[in-house]
């Protein structure tokens, strides 16, 4: 019994120092870019800087927050973000369950169907000649329509449903004179917080971050999301750095330091939202990751 216990207690102490070294790992670069987006640039680039702040300065904050696009680009992606992540629970909730239920006739070759579009996809061009033809390029509905649904989400949420919800649950609601639609709304989706908290967190992070989709179908710039606001910053001021290799040395010296400032202050900014939103969904989030990957 001692030899156990002790065993157990080097388990464990072995154990703590491995999840310490992670989270050491995990949040040095976040505080590391917190500080260089607040220190001298040329503090960061000698390595003077490697924790806390140097010689702080809020200068990249400035320079982005007083470019009007940013405030545009933010009110662009809330907008994407919360209309696609809406129609996303919207078609997957109901398909996930409709898919979990076993009186449903060809469920399993439904599912199929569904995993089929996993291993294969039309491509850039086909897409684009697609959304063209549906009369949604230059439209928010380029960015939300096309991945409003993944296979991987319904997967996901289906075996949720399926280790979730008894199915002594739905034949008493069934017996009570309960129907499907009024079961799914009151009793199916109250119960299913976790799962619904996990996969608008996907999905919105996945709207969030994304600039190729607006790169490729959006023209307007009234129309453009945060990220590509944000890239647009950074290659305007990568130019404005190669026009000005020839100038005075000062000048170029203070134009590498406000580079150097706006790019860690630009991964702050696109950054920020969601690093609020997350500690608040942290609970429904490990709950339902961890059910709805283990199927019964």
């Amino acid at each position: 019994m001692n030899k156990f216990s002790l065993s157990d207690k080097g388990f464990d102490v072995l154990n703590k120092i491995f999840l310490a070294v992670i989270v050491i790992l995990i949040v040095y670069p976040l505080v590391f870019v917190i500080s260089a987006s607040i220190s001298d640039p040329l503090a960061v680039s000698s390595g003077k800087m490697w924790l806390w702040p140097v010689d702080i300065t809020f200068e990249g904050y400035r320079k982005i927050l007083q470019n009007d696009s940013i405030w545009l680009g933010y009110r662009n992606t809330i907008l994407y973000t919360a209309v696609g992540t809406l129609l996303h629970l919207f078609v997957l909730l109901p398909c996930a369950y409709a898919l979990s239920r076993k009186e449903l006739m060809g469920s399993k070759y439904i599912l199929w169907l569904v995993l089929f579009t996993m291993m294969f996809s039309g491509g850039l061009i086909p897409t684009y000649l697609v959304i063209k033809t549906l009369g949604m390029l230059d439209t928010m509905w380029a960015l939300v329509i096309p991945g409003v649904v993944g296979a991987w989400s319904i997967l996901v949420a289906r075996t949720f449903f399926q280790s979730s919800i008894p199915d002594q649950l739905v034949e008493a609601a069934k017996i009570d004179g309960a129907s499907d639609f009024y079961m799914f709304i009151k009793i199916v989706l109250p119960l299913s917080m976790p799962i619904i908290a996990v996969m608008a967190l996907f999905h919105a992070v996945g709207l969030w971050n994304q600039y190729f989709n607006a790169l490729i179908y959006l023209s307007d710039r009234d129309k453009y999301p945060l990220q590509l606001i944000l890239r647009e910053i950074l290659v305007v001021n990568q130019a404005q750095l190669g026009e000005g290799s020839g100038e005075q040395t000062e000048s170029l010296i203070q134009q590498v330091r406000t580079g150097g400032l706006i790019k860690y202050a630009v991964i702050i900014i696109s950054s920020l939202p969601l690093l609020i939103v997350y500690p608040f969904l942290q609970r429904f989030f490990v709950q339902g990751v961890l059910i709805g990957s283990i199927k019964e």
